[in-house]
C-alpha cells in the first residue's frame, strides 16, 4: 500500500491540475514516473494509458453541469483521430530534444498571451463555428491531435487554445470540451495505441487511475465552482510551467 501511496498522489495532482487548466497531466506525471524509474519509452506508454483516468474522472461532473454542442465537438473529435494515431506511433521512435525546445517556447508564449489580455477567454464570444473559418480550425485541431500523440505532456492545452482563440469559446467551455475530446476520448484511443506498441508498466496502473479518477473530479468540480478568471490563471499559470519544463528539458537533452 505505502508503495502505491506516491503513485495514487501523482495522478491526483496531475489530474487535477489538468481539470483545472484544460490540459497539462503529464507536467506532474511524466516526469514523476521518469523519476520513479521507468525508462522513457515505457513512460510515455504507461502515461498515455493512465491519464485516462482524468477523462473519466472529469467528464461524470461535467457531462451533468454543461451543455455540449455535439455535433462541433464531434467533428473536432473525428478530424484529430487520424494525426494522434500517427503521432502516438512517432512518439516511441522519434528524437523528443528539438520538439521539446519548439514546444516550451510555444506554451510561454500561450501564457504571456492569455496574460496579457486581462478579458481574454473570460466572456464568450461565438466565431468561426460555419463554413470557412470552420473547417480551417478543424485542421487546427486535426494538428493538435497529432500533437496529442507525439508529446507526453502539453498539447492538451493547445486545444483548449484553439476552442478559446478561434471558436471564441469562453475559458469553462474551452476546458469542459478539452476535458471531453482530449482526456476521454483521444487519451483512450492513444492508451490503446501505444499499449499495443510498447510496454505498459501495468502494476502501476490501478494507482494512478485511482488519483487520476479523484483528481479530474475534483478539479472539474472546482473549475465549475470557481468561474472563468479562476480557470484564466490556472491555464496561464500551468501553461507557463509546462513551457519551462519542456524548455528546460529540450535545452538539457541537447547539451
Amino acid at each position: 500500500m505505502l508503495d502505491q501511496l506516491p503513485l495514487l498522489l501523482t495522478g491526483f495532482v496531475a489530474s487535477f491540475f489538468s481539470a483545472l487548466a484544460g490540459g497539462g497531466a503529464g507536467l506532474v506525471q511524466f516526469p514523476a514516473l521518469i523519476a520513479l524509474g521507468l525508462p522513457f519509452t515505457m513512460a510515455i506508454a504507461t502515461h498515455k494509458v493512465a491519464v485516462v483516468a482524468l477523462g473519466v474522472g472529469s467528464i461524470g461532473k461535467l457531462l451533468r453541469s454543461f451543455k455540449f454542442d455535439w455535433r462541433f465537438i464531434g467533428l473536432m473529435l473525428a478530424v484529430g483521430v487520424p494525426g494522434l494515431v500517427i503521432g502516438n506511433l512517432s512518439a516511441l521512435t522519434l528524437p523528443p530534444a528539438p520538439g521539446k525546445v519548439l514546444f516550451g517556447v510555444t506554451n510561454i508564449g500561450m501564457a504571456l498571451y492569455s496574460i496579457l489580455k486581462p478579458n481574454f477567454g473570460v466572456i464568450a464570444a461565438p466565431r468561426n463555428r460555419e463554413g470557412r473559418g470552420l473547417w480551417i480550425g478543424a485542421g487546427l485541431m486535426a494538428f493538435v491531435g497529432f500533437l496529442c500523440g507525439v508529446f507526453p505532456s502539453g498539447p492538451g492545452l493547445f486545444a483548449t487554445l484553439v476552442f478559446l482563440r478561434w471558436f471564441g469559446f469562453d475559458y469553462q467551455a474551452a476546458v469542459a470540451s478539452t476535458m471531453l475530446m482530449v482526456a476521454l476520448v483521444w487519451n483512450s484511443i492513444a492508451g490503446v495505441t501505444v499499449a499495443l506498441a510498447a510496454p505498459v508498466r501495468w502494476d502501476w496502473i490501478p494507482a494512478l487511475a485511482i488519483g487520476g479518477v479523484l483528481g479530474g473530479y475534483f478539479g472539474s468540480s472546482l473549475a465549475l465552482l470557481k468561474g472563468n478568471r479562476f480557470i484564466k490563471r490556472a491555464f496561464e499559470t500551468v501553461t507557463m510551467l509546462m513551457g519551462a519544463w519542456l524548455l528546460l528539458q529540450g535545452l538539457e537533452t541537447l547539451q
